[in-house]
């Protein structure tokens, strides 16, 4: 399996963060869940990595690629 660059959206204790996979502390912290999302969408898109975001129990309820996709889909050539 390919190891992707990967930005999460993931609980915090004050709220929640914005994490790049490897990094200790996280890069961002808000206060709502949307508010990081919208954070966390930017940074991906300009850094081309992966988006992860997590519910509170930490499951990954959505993903998206923004630039490196090993496996797009095959009509977005």
């Amino acid at each position: 399996m390919v190891k992707r660059d990967t930005h999460r959206v993931m609980p915090h204790q004050d709220g929640w963060q914005v994490k790049r996979d490897g990094n200790l502390k996280a890069s961002h912290v808000a206060e709502t869940k949307k508010e990081a999302e919208k954070i966390a969408r930017e940074i991906s898109k300009n850094q081309n990595t992966e988006l992860q975001i997590h519910g509170k129990d930490m499951k990954i309820q959505n993903s998206d690629s923004h630039g490196n996709d090993p496996f797009p889909p095959k009509d977005k050539k």
